[in-house]
Formats: C-alpha cells, sequence, structure tokens
C-alpha cells in the first residue's frame, strides 16, 4: 500500500519562494518564460550528448515498440524525442505542469500533450506500460504523492524510469558540478539567451540538485508506493537512473 506520508524532494529554498503555493507559482512562470530557450540550453549543458544517452537508458530499461508511454514532466520533449523513435508517436503521452514548455513540446514531438502535475495523473489505472521522467524529480511537491500516482496508472509489469543529476560524492567532482552547474552555465545562459528568467531556472536547476533528498529517501520512497526492486544506476558519477517495476499482480 502507498505510504501516507510527505517527502519532499529537498528542503524549502527561502531565497526562491516562502511557501509551496508560492512555489508553484515561480516555477509556473520561470519554465514558461524560458521555454523558448530551454532546448538550446541543454544543449550547452551536455556538449550536445543527452540525445543519445536518453535514447540508450529507455532501451536499456526495456522500452520497446507496442508500449503505451507516459512522460511525466516533460519540458520540451527530449525525452518523448527518444520514446517517439522508439515506440512512434501514437505510442507516447507527454505531461507538463507548464503550458509554454508543453507548447513547445507539441511542435517539436508531435504527440498528444496534456497540462497536469505528476502528483495527480488525469488518466485510469493501469493506463501504461511505462513511465519516464527526465531531470525533474526535483520539481514535483511530494515523491510519495507522485510515486503512488506513476504506480496507479502503470499496467502489471509497468516500468518506471527517472533520469536524475546526482550530487557527486567525490569533493573534486562536487566542486566541479557546483562550478559548471551553478556559475557557468547560468551565465552562458544569461549571455547567450539575455533571457533572465532561464538564468534563473539555471540556478534553481543547481540548487535543487544541491540539496536534494538522499538516494535512499528516492528508493525507500518507490519500495513504499508499491513497485518492486528500485535500484539506482550512475553514469560518470552523477547521471542517475532510478528504475523499478509494478508487481505483476494486479
Amino acid at each position: 500500500m502507498p505510504s501516507a506520508r510527505s517527502l519532499a524532494p529537498h528542503p524549502q529554498l527561502d531565497e526562491y519562494y516562502a511557501d509551496e503555493r508560492a512555489r508553484r507559482r515561480l516555477l509556473d512562470r520561470l519554465f514558461d518564460r524560458s521555454a523558448a530557450d530551454y532546448d538550446r540550453i541543454n544543449r550547452w549543458m551536455s556538449f550536445g550528448s543527452g540525445e543519445s544517452y536518453r535514447k540508450e537508458v529507455l532501451q536499456r530499461t526495456g522500452l520497446r515498440p507496442g508500449m503505451r508511454v507516459l512522460d511525466v514532466a516533460t519540458g520540451t520533449g527530449p525525452v518523448a524525442r527518444a520514446e517517439v523513435e522508439i515506440v512512434g508517436r501514437d505510442g507516447v503521452v507527454a505531461l507538463d505542469p507548464s503550458m509554454g514548455m508543453l507548447l513547445q513540446a507539441r511542435g517539436a514531438v508531435g504527440v498528444p500533450v496534456v497540462r497536469a502535475l505528476g502528483e495527480a495523473l488525469p488518466w485510469r489505472s493501469g493506463s501504461f506500460d511505462f513511465l519516464s521522467m527526465g531531470y525533474a524529480l526535483r520539481h514535483v511537491a511530494d515523491l510519495d504523492a507522485a510515486f503512488a500516482e506513476y504506480h496507479r496508472v502503470l499496467r502489471p509489469g509497468g516500468v518506471v524510469v527517472l533520469l536524475e543529476i546526482a550530487r557527486p560524492t567525490s569533493r573534486l567532482a562536487y566542486l566541479w558540478l557546483r562550478f559548471y552547474l551553478g556559475r557557468v552555465i547560468p551565465w552562458v545562459t544569461r549571455w547567450r539567451t539575455g533571457n533572465r528568467d532561464a538564468e534563473t531556472v539555471m540556478r534553481y536547476f543547481w540548487d535543487t540538485i544541491d540539496r536534494c533528498v538522499p538516494a535512499s529517501d528516492i528508493l525507500r520512497a518507490l519500495a513504499e508506493a508499491g513497485f518492486e526492486s528500485p535500484t539506482r544506476t550512475l553514469t560518470f558519477g552523477t547521471l542517475a537512473e532510478y528504475t523499478a517495476r509494478r508487481g505483476d499482480a494486479a
């Protein structure tokens, strides 16, 4: 049975917002206003390697033609684009709370898009074979509520894959990532786009990574939501993949 507790992905960030309502307003504004520049920023940040990495992870974790897929917090649709290459447009649905992001995703990916929160999915139980979330786990209000919903909408045997950036355990790697994501990328974003909101998104991106709950809490929340064998895989010490499966029993 899903847990009745509430698990925020990080503590309240007082430098950005005062309460949950203000957090939601902030994210809606920032993502709406940075949507047009978001794909370019991601390409700079990943040195253009993100597309091949996302597709490889999806295939390795079991995405196959014929599956029905939900991409939660799709943003501009980079994960959904990789999913379309594997299952085709008819098999993918994308969801995001930001209308600006959804407009970009609809134009770039061409799949059905829905405006909603990951904690309140507007589908019947057992609607999907595969559920993905790319680098947005830190932006939900409650991991327990979100994971319970992910479990509910997956069919028995369905797979959830959560891509994230993890805080490195190595001191040197941590200092490098803090400098790169916390300083360089916001500066490059401001310089190349002139978009202050996009710059703030990038600073917020790092601050949520830096203060995200431990991986053990995320894995425990997946298990308490009813998922079997939740695991985390690290690539290059900072690219994290959380995967789990809904049990075969209905």
